[in-house]
């Protein structure tokens, strides 16, 4: 059996805190990911178009063991300058891997493209993602907002606007795992022109809605749909997996790609040469809990449900806001 966490959030796993900062008039932000203490982390990476930062230093047989935080942004490359800014909050906290005198915050990131989301990206010369990483970690905390809120401001799918989504699950054995992502596929969440997540069979307690599968099954279903006309460029979907489970790298990397089923469960279609979709695994070990083969099936089983979950809930969150370019999902309740 699973059960959601306290706040269905990935911040139910012990050790992790989020933090978000937006600018609403950019239709952008950051969100950050703190680990408190450092957690073993991993990367999988299974879109064709991706952005990132210190994803070499996450390979099992690389020498840093542990991250501090993990940083999501839009802003295509111009938010990786995210990742510079919560590094600079996570050295005022005196965090950070030690070499000597001084302490290097290890800060791995990834970003989503949403310069074409009908926000104004006139900036002058230096973007505004640097001053937004440092907020979003100075803000980082149990409780965060989901929806149209950090890197999920602007972000948009085939169908809907996207947005920030988080989901958490008490495993049998009593781990927690707990997915956050920001969702801006090229494809959609929703079958065919419904409202109905593809993700309804992992639903929880009606965490999105709670409309199941639609009957009858819309005849189109399966056909793609994609965002704009021209899609190439305007994608991408990045998330984190959390456990408090104690993991190896090389565990952590399996639990990412497990993460990655999640994904496949909620987007269609996902993982295409357009976007960007890769997980971070972060395990913080704060259980005290070492898993047998036969757990780790289940948490890897979990960590794909979750993500669903939370790809749905972040579609279900979003917010209308002057200028959109996609309805929300919830202006269309009824």
């Amino acid at each position: 059996m699973m059960r959601k966490g306290p706040t269905n959030l990935i911040t139910d796993v012990a050790g992790i805190l989020v933090g978000n900062a937006e600018d609403h008039r950019l239709k952008s932000g950051v969100t950050a990911v703190l680990c408190d203490p450092p957690a073993a982390a991993a990367v999988q990476v299974l879109g064709g178009a991706p952005g990132t930062r210190e994803t070499d230093l996450l390979a099992p047989h690389n020498t840093v063991q542990t991250v501090d935080a993990i940083v999501l942004s839009g802003g295509s490359a111009f938010g990786l300058d995210a990742a510079s800014g919560a590094q600079a909050a996570l050295r005022e906290m005196g965090r950070g891997f030690p070499v000597g005198p001084h302490r290097i915050p290890i800060v791995p990131a990834a970003i989503l493209f949403d310069l074409m989301n009908g926000g104004e990206k006139d900036w002058g010369q230096f973007s505004p993602y640097r001053e937004l990483g440092y907020d979003a970690a100075r803000a980082a905390a149990g409780a965060f907002t989901t929806g149209s809120a950090g890197a999920g401001t602007g972000a948009l799918t085939a169908t809907f606007k996207g947005g920030l989504g988080s989901a958490s699950t008490v495993l049998a054995n009593g781990i927690t795992v707990g997915a956050l992502v920001a969702v801006n596929a090229l494809g959609s969440a929703t079958i065919g022109d419904t409202r109905h997540f593809w993700a309804a069979p992992f639903e929880l307690d009606g965490e999105f809605g709670g409309l199941g599968m639609p009957s009858p099954w819309p005849r189109d279903a399966a056909r793609p749909r994609l965002k704009f006309r021209e899609p190439a460029a305007a994608n991408t979907t990045i998330a984190v997996v959390a456990t408090d489970a104690a993991l190896s790298k090389a565990e952590a990397k399996r639990l990412a790609i497990a993460a990655h089923d999640g994904f496949s469960r909620a987007l269609w279609p996902s993982h295409t040469p357009l976007d960007g979709d890769l997980v971070f695994a972060l395990a913080t070990g704060t259980s005290g809990t070492t898993l047998l083969l036969e757990d780790f099936i289940y948490l890897g089983a979990a960590a794909a449900a979750t993500m669903a979950r939370a790809i749905a809930r972040g579609v279900h969150d979003a917010a209308a806001a002057a200028g959109d370019i996609k309805p929300a999902w919830s202006a269309l309740a009824g």
